[in-house]
């Protein structure tokens, strides 16, 4: 065992009583299982700045609502991370406690959009300098950045990258200004669990914006359930929620773009497109 994890359980007084046992889904950083004396915890190994806005993300979540699982930071030091154990359940996500749970979770208004300080959305560097316009933080924080990166690796021809930069100018035409909502950031199917104690988030990317942005990723890969937004709409949806789930599912489309290449590329077309047609 690597001696820097070794001194750091020492330093939360865990024993280990078996090996590291990677688990699945590891693929931005190493994830372990670790059985100790004290019981089973999770490790993660990344890099250390990575692990460091993970950490604050969960910390954020738990402190901030209670409807969600979110696990306990027991550990961080120097590239490894060591959270609490969360037992997982089969079966279909009840989706009326995640609605309302994230709906909860939203409620937590801040300051500005962005976050005190930068962080990560997989390996991609996700700026949060705060801007007091909603609008603003998604074209300057948001579009404009990663519709550059995708450019200038030829994931984007210059005539995809005009339309996005077009789309980016013309947000305050249609899109009012809202107060930032907390979010999770980086909130797809993947990074939402099911426990007995109910729905639980894991791998934030936290900021605060639009609350939007954690349900068009939720949406990204499939779909909730009516349910889910029945609960957290609450009789209140947006009546241009489809024209904001294209909006807000663009970046991290351009992000998928960015880490995993051309094939994300028709996707990201097909969101522009989305956004266009509502014109």
């Amino acid at each position: 065992m690597d001696a820097t994890l070794r001194q750091l359980l020492e330093s939360i007084k865990l024993t280990p009583s078996g090996d590291l046992q990677p688990l699945s889904g590891g693929d931005i950083a190493a994830v372990y299982r670790l059985e100790t004396r004290q019981g089973q915890v999770v490790i993660k190994h990344d890099d250390a700045a990575r692990l460091r806005g993970e950490a604050e993300g969960l910390r954020t979540l738990r402190n901030a609502c209670a409807k969600l699982v979110v696990p306990e930071v027991l550990g961080l030091a120097d590239g490894w991370l060591v959270i609490e154990s969360l037992d997982t359940v089969p079966g279909p996500q009840n989706a009326t406690a995640l609605g309302e749970g994230l709906r909860s979770l939203h409620e937590v208004i801040g300051d500005a959009h962005g976050w005190h300080q930068d962080n990560a959305c997989g390996l991609t560097p996700q700026p949060n300098a705060p801007l007091s316009d909603g609008r603003a933080f998604q074209r300057e924080r948001r579009l404009l950045p990663l519709s550059e990166a995708c450019y200038q690796q030829g994931l984007l021809d210059s005539q995809l990258r005009e339309r996005i930069e077009r789309l980016a100018e013309d947000l305050e035409r249609w899109l009012p200004d809202a107060p930032p909502s907390l979010l999770h950031g980086d909130c797809w199917s993947g990074n939402v669990l099911t426990t007995p104690q109910g729905p639980a988030l894991i791998d934030p990317a936290v900021y605060r914006h639009y609350p939007e942005v954690d349900l068009a990723m939720l949406t990204l890969f499939g779909s909730p359930g009516e349910a889910f937004f029945d609960a957290y709409w609450n009789g209140d949806a947006p009546t241009d929620w489809p024209r904001r789930e294209a909006l807000f599912q663009l970046y991290p489309l351009l992000n998928h773009l960015l880490l995993f290449g051309a094939g994300y590329r028709s996707a990201v077309e097909r969101s522009v497109a989305r956004v266009e047609a509502s014109t």
